[in-house]
């Protein structure tokens, strides 16, 4: 069986495979791609997708996709995953169902890509059983049915797909499709936190912090907290500066709580904008700055943090005209910069 690109949907990546002595136009185009030589590889391919290659086709699909050697054109990877999938390529009825979903190089069209995805996942393709099970989920394109997801997530789940892993972890812990079981819900986000995925790591956290699944475990919750938070988990940033305000299984460190509370506040989590605002407000981490303290306790009270308006307006009573006009301005900048 001939190698091909994997894209999983996404991104271009080659697999590892050996190239026999007796190399042809295909395989000598696997070279080129190695050595990021993606005109050449073209060239070799595009003879061979033309004359019906499902593999070629599906390779010249993720050229044209990513943009490698040529201009990207979504149209063009749309035209040539559709060969190939219509030949049965799962990993080309994955990426068109792929494309249908974000409206690349096609009008978008959910039951559509519900239809490519469904036909590459009943061939055993985990990426496409992940997002099917996805679709089950959320109701896009199909009607929304839990224990569908749940069936979809599971099979992808026991393939080591760790997106999959994650979220049949979280269908256990909010008892969706499935009867609620935080052990089970734990198991699975260990495997998939063992991968290294981020959302998994955080939801890990949270099960050891609350004690759901597993005995409470303040250190385990950091532990896994931060290694979510330095792949940039808004909220495992958010808790992991709680731990450290409160010295929950780490040494109480108001700088380090400041520092992890400014990372998620800058992606826009409400409860972190109120501790940095608060951490401002009374110099806890940071040098005392009441602008500063306005401005985050503002953002956060307009995500209807609650206990941010109180104190917001207590900073406010202490404060001149001018520096409230300068937090408001201050909070302007900072969401119209956000919300581009």
């Amino acid at each position: 069986m001939k190698a091909i690109l994997r894209s999983g949907f996404l991104a271009l990546a080659i697999m590892a495979h050996v190239v026999p002595a007796n190399a042809g136009p295909f395989e000598d185009g696997f070279v080129a791609a190695d050595r990021g030589d993606y005109a050449t590889a073209l060239s070799l391919w595009q003879p061979l997708a033309e004359q019906g290659d499902s593999d070629a086709q599906y390779n010249l699909g993720i050229i044209y996709g990513t943009g490698q050697g040529v201009p990207q054109d979504y149209a063009e990877a749309v035209k040539w995953y559709r060969m190939a999938a219509e030949q049965g390529h799962a990993e080309a009825q994955g990426a068109l169902g792929y494309m249908y979903g974000n409206g690349e190089g096609v009008p978008r069209d959910d039951a559509e890509a519900v239809k490519w995805y469904r036909k590459a996942a009943e061939q055993g393709l985990a990426n496409a059983q992940y997002n099917l099970g996805a679709r089950y989920g959320s109701g896009r394109g199909v009607s929304e049915d839990d224990a569908a997801a749940v069936k979809w997530y599971r099979k992808a789940a026991e393939q080591g797909h760790a997106g999959a892993q994650r979220n049949l972890g979280a269908m256990y812990g909010n008892g969706e499709g499935v009867l609620k079981d935080d052990a089970e819900a734990v198991k699975w986000y260990h495997m998939a936190a063992e991968q290294g995925y981020g959302p998994a790591q955080s939801n890990l956290g949270t099960q050891y912090a609350n004690g759901r699944g597993v005995p409470q475990d303040y250190a385990e919750a950091a532990k896994w907290w931060r290694m979510a938070a330095e792949q940039g988990d808004a909220e495992a940033q958010s808790n992991l500066g709680i731990m450290y305000a409160n010295g929950d299984g780490v040494p109480q460190d108001y700088a380090e709580a400041a520092k992890w509370y400014r990372l998620a506040a800058e992606q826009g989590v409400a409860v972190a904008q109120y501790n940095l605002g608060f951490s401002y407000a009374v110099g806890e981490g940071v040098p005392w700055d009441i602008v500063k303290a306005h401005m985050w306790l503002s953002l956060a009270a307009a995500q209807s943090r609650e206990e941010a308006q109180k104190v917001h307006d207590i900073v406010a009573s202490k404060m001149t005209p001018d520096q409230i006009a300068e937090a408001q301005r201050m909070a302007r900048e900072w969401m119209a910069k956000h919300q581009q």
